[in-house]
């Protein structure tokens, strides 16, 4: 049984002022989504800016997340790092904390080869007693997951599924052939969710669904019930958008943009600084074509 099918929203970390986290803040945005058909919560990813938390800030932001859902959606922690020690020790405490999944980027900046990834999530899945999600995306770490590396780590019991945001097609065509229905598939991209879904996909982890988590659910939705066309639409009326959502590195717009709305989540933690002022206008007038009220 897959973890969760459909729209993941990778959420933001809201901050306080003086750069702590804002906790009344956050659970007000796990409500929200709860309230807006999201279909699992992805705390402490890349777009929580999970890089510049302290470890106790970390591992704390995923205890509260895991406590305010109350088991009424799905919660999957962000604790890959690029030491497999640090990795393991996350991963064990979110597990306890009861997290529903872990997801595990590939070790950064000092890389692997593949059999030293291998190792790596090996490692980590046999101490870490919880469903794990691999997580692809060399973009930011450098480091890419190979079709037959993803097909050696399926064999592991609690390695069930991989966000793929390599966007080579080619490469998770593979996967999927390789791994034969062992791995669930979930789009790292906002604008690649149709085709993926179409290649086996459960569903995605998505930035979009922070500012459009009811869209992103039913983009999803149509397409399991057999609406391809229709959830095919839905994706290409939101390429425009994704494209503003991603004009500057993530989580710089979508903070952005939900801060346009009235959200209210903060500034970002150096060394990301504001959005520029020129992207921030067309960011706004993106978002008001695609129907989202500013505030």
């Amino acid at each position: 049984m897959s973890i969760f099918t459909g729209s993941g929203v990778a959420i933001v970390t809201p901050f306080l002022p003086d750069g702590s986290i804002h906790y009344d803040k956050l659970d007000e945005l796990i409500e929200y989504h709860i309230a807006n058909k999201t279909d699992a919560i992805i705390i402490c990813g890349t777009t929580g800016e999970s890089s510049t938390l302290t470890e106790e800030e970390h591992m704390e932001c995923i205890r509260f997340t895991i406590q305010q859902a109350k088991k009424r959606i799905p919660i999957i922690a962000g604790t890959g790092s690029n030491a497999t020690f640090t990795t393991i020790e996350m991963s064990r405490e979110a597990a306890e904390y009861g997290a529903d999944g872990l997801l595990l980027v590939t070790p950064y900046y000092n890389k692997a080869t593949q059999k030293g990834l291998i190792a790596h999530y090996k490692a980590v899945a046999a101490e870490a007693k919880a469903p794990i999600i691999l997580y692809s995306v060399a973009s930011r770490t450098g480091l890419n997951i190979t079709p037959e590396t993803a097909a050696e780590l399926a064999k592991v019991e609690n390695i069930v599924g991989i966000k793929e945001a390599s966007g080579n097609i080619s490469q998770i065509a593979k996967i999927m052939n390789l791994t034969d229905g062992k791995l669930d598939l979930y789009s790292g991209n906002d604008d690649q969710i149709v085709p993926l879904l179409s290649l086996g996909g459960k569903g995605v982890i998505s930035v979009l669904a922070n500012i459009a988590p009811e869209y992103t659910h039913n983009m999803c939705a149509k397409f399991f019930e057999g609406d391809i066309k229709g959830s095919c639409q839905m994706q290409l009326d939101a390429i425009p958008l994704i494209d503003k959502l991603f004009c500057e590195v993530n989580p710089i717009p979508i903070k952005t943009a939900m801060n346009l709305m009235g959200k209210e989540v903060g500034e970002l933690k150096m060394p990301l600084t504001p959005m520029e002022e020129d992207h921030k206008k067309a960011l706004a007038e993106e978002m008001k074509k695609f129907g989202l009220k500013l505030a």
